[in-house]
């Protein structure tokens, strides 16, 4: 799962860093970022020109994961009958 997104602010000292000529390593460093985390902001600034979050494709999801294990686990009782007394114990 992930987590919450930047705040547009750092992202901008991301891109601020790298046109200054500091390196994904360091920048990583200085801003407690993952590295891969500044790579991609700075490939994203440099495919569209902004930092800010874009719209995405498709609908939100309607189950939490908590409903999501729910499921999961309906679905392995009526698939096993047997499993049925061990799985809600």
């Amino acid at each position: 799962m992930r987590l919450k997104e930047l705040s547009v602010e750092l992202r901008e000292r991301i891109v601020s860093k790298h046109r200054s000529g500091e390196g994904y390593q360091k920048n990583s460093a200085t801003l407690k970022v993952p590295k891969d985390t500044v790579a991609s902001i700075i490939l994203k600034w440099k495919k569209f020109g902004t930092t800010k979050t874009l719209p995405r494709a498709g609908c939100p999801a309607t189950l939490s994961n908590r409903e999501r294990r729910a499921l999961v686990r309906v679905r392995e009782v009526t698939k096993i009958p047997s499993s049925r007394v061990d799985l809600w114990r």
